[in-house]
């Protein structure tokens, strides 16, 4: 199941407690103070783990709560610190406080780290407090609490490439063809409900990620269809590949409305290099082909998942905006 948004609550441990400690020894019974200071309270760390890909493991467990610091001990012996707790999420999860909506920290790198609540204080023992008229302190200062958030996690996918297109523009069968990823293909609208990743190969130690995300629909960035939870996924492609069906009877206009909906919910995403491919290019004839060449653009790929139609083309394409791409950026 995969799953891309969860609260949850973490907990960073509470520091120990000073100690309040005399020397007792032989010839000493009276002496002087020596309570430790208390151990420092645990943190709450999340780390990007590259083997998941859901949250859906933070849907069971909501509450996390790092050890509390050891309270100081006599003979000014400091209390155990508290043992951090480490949380694992898919690598390109974003981490932010709830109420205030604060980004804590972005997991965009595989094995990133970032603290998200920080352990309190340990609290001083009694001999810190020790003056030349105060020979017997019995002050001491409590553990600091540790810092408490509700926080929300969202994932968004770290591809190379998305593909974006009304639902059943042929998606899922380009990914499945261009590389070893396997989604569900069926010829019915929204057959894909999550994103699907592939790795795909260009030769000569070259390849690129690939994302297929639910399709796009006229509303989506009103939170419409699959809305929001397709136009999530699509912010972190460097290149956008539009796919339209060849037998879609408004080329020029559904490509359009796929614009449109990615200008509304953010419109740095069409400064993005792009690519326009007509797919299922198998289901026309010669003539039709010739018919829908001559009607658009040049830079318009007509291709065919089916056939391979057009494909070498593409990627060629693709690696070449994608060699700008990360040039610019």
């Amino acid at each position: 199941m995969f799953v891309d948004q969860v609260e949850i609550q973490v907990i960073a441990g509470r520091g120990g407690d000073g100690s309040v400690a005399f020397r007792r020894e032989k010839y000493e019974p009276m002496g002087g103070p020596c309570g430790g200071d208390g151990g420092r309270g645990g943190d709450v760390r999340m780390v990007a783990d590259p083997n998941l890909s859901t949250l859906l493991d933070f849907r069971y467990a909501r509450v996390y709560r790092a050890q509390n610091g050891a309270p100081g001990e006599g003979g000014m012996r400091s209390g155990k610190d508290g043992e951090d707790i480490l949380l694992r999420a898919p690598v390109g999860t974003i981490i932010c406080e709830r109420e205030s909506g604060e980004v804590i920290g972005d997991l965009d790198q595989p094995g990133k780290e970032i603290r998200v609540a920080r352990g309190g204080r340990g609290g001083k023992g009694n001999v810190h407090f020790k003056s030349s008229v105060n020979q017997a302190p019995r002050e001491f200062t409590p553990g600091k609490e540790g810092e408490a958030y509700f926080v929300g996690l969202e994932l968004k996918l770290l591809a190379d490439v998305g593909l974006v297109g009304l639902p059943n523009a042929g998606k899922s069968t380009l990914l499945s063809r261009l590389s070893a990823a396997r989604p569900k293909i069926a010829d019915y609208p929204f057959t894909t409900l999550s994103p699907n990743l592939g790795i795909v190969s260009l030769g000569e130690y070259r390849s690129f990620t690939l994302a297929d995300i639910p399709g796009i629909i006229e509303g989506a960035a009103e939170g419409k269809g699959l809305g929001l939870q397709f136009l999530r996924h699509i912010e972190r492609s460097g290149v956008l590949v539009f796919l339209i069906d060849a037998t879609d009877a408004d080329l020029k206009g559904t490509l359009k409305l796929l614009k449109d909906e990615l200008v509304q919910y953010d419109p740095a995403l069409l400064s993005r290099p792009s690519l326009v491919a007509i797919t299922k290019a198998d289901l026309l004839d010669e003539s039709a082909q010739k018919v829908i060449r001559k009607r658009l653009p040049k830079e318009f790929l007509l291709i065919s998942s089916v056939s391979g139609l057009g494909l070498d083309e593409l990627l060629k394409k693709i690696g070449n905006e994608l060699e700008r791409h990360r040039k610019e950026s």
